[in-house]
């Protein structure tokens, strides 16, 4: 169910246990080859896909376009809303969902600037509900849902998300080819050790002169497919999971 096309008595007439899945991507560059609104598209199609397969049994809102991409302010065409403002959009989402009666609500992310804020949002919405046992409120990226699955394919060189790469550019030739500008005529640009464990602060242009960040030469529609049909199961599988809980416990 999409919540763009209802009326606010469809909406009113829902259970408030129905899980609320809220999209949140972005609009940033992503190398020479694709566009700048590749993080969405993406997003779009694999909530395309879980809405067709389990149609009355989610509340999809709109995709949330704008993201947290400063890290990628370099490089033109790039939309960004400052982090702490992101934030705040994030946690104003799921506070209008808490007021009109929904507890079940997953914030399923598609840019990995949003990973910071997402996590931080559900965090502090749970403080500012703290007496409500009945709210489950989660965070995930969907490329976390499925990558296990993916990097034991044995067609997949890459065996993590980058940035417009091999997984990215895939999925891109799958659902808009025509949107792919010579991908193969591009290096590899690897991912690197920023001095992991720790946590390095990094904008793109510390990492990248082009953009990309892995293998985006090595892409394939069928890559692509296999890629979307992982990922949009992996989502299915967590609302699965949100549908069974049994509205009060830790466990899920």
């Amino acid at each position: 169910m999409y919540l763009s096309e209802m009326t606010w008595l469809d909406v009113a007439g829902l259970s408030k246990d129905t899980p609320v899945l809220i999209p949140i991507a972005a609009l940033e560059q992503h190398g020479h080859h694709l566009p700048v609104y590749t993080d969405s598209m993406l997003l779009g199609e694999i909530v395309r896909r879980v809405e067709i397969a389990m149609h009355d049994q989610v509340l999809v809102a709109p995709l949330m376009w704008l993201g947290n991409s400063h890290h990628h302010m370099d490089f033109p065409g790039t939309m960004s809303a400052p982090p702490r403002v992101y934030l705040d959009l994030l946690v104003g989402l799921l506070d209008n969902m808490i007021f009109h009666g929904f507890k079940r609500l997953f914030l399923i992310n598609g840019h990995g600037g949003n990973d910071v804020p997402g996590k931080q949002a559900v965090f502090e919405v749970r403080q500012k509900y703290r007496d409500r046992a009945d709210l489950l409120l989660l965070f995930s990226t969907y490329w976390g849902l499925g990558d296990e699955a993916v990097t034991r394919d044995p067609q997949f060189t890459q065996h993590e998300m980058g940035h417009a790469c091999e997984w990215e550019t895939s999925m891109i030739l799958r659902i808009a080819p025509q949107l792919v500008k010579d991908h193969k005529t591009l290096a590899e640009v690897k991912h690197g050790n920023p001095f992991l464990p720790a946590s390095r602060g990094w904008i793109t242009k510390d990492r990248t002169v082009p953009g990309h960040i892995g293998s985006p030469h090595l892409a394939s529609a069928e890559k692509g497919e296999t890629l979307f049909a992982t990922f949009s199961d992996g989502v299915q599988n967590m609302l699965h999971r949100i549908i069974r809980w049994d509205g009060d416990s830790w466990e899920g």
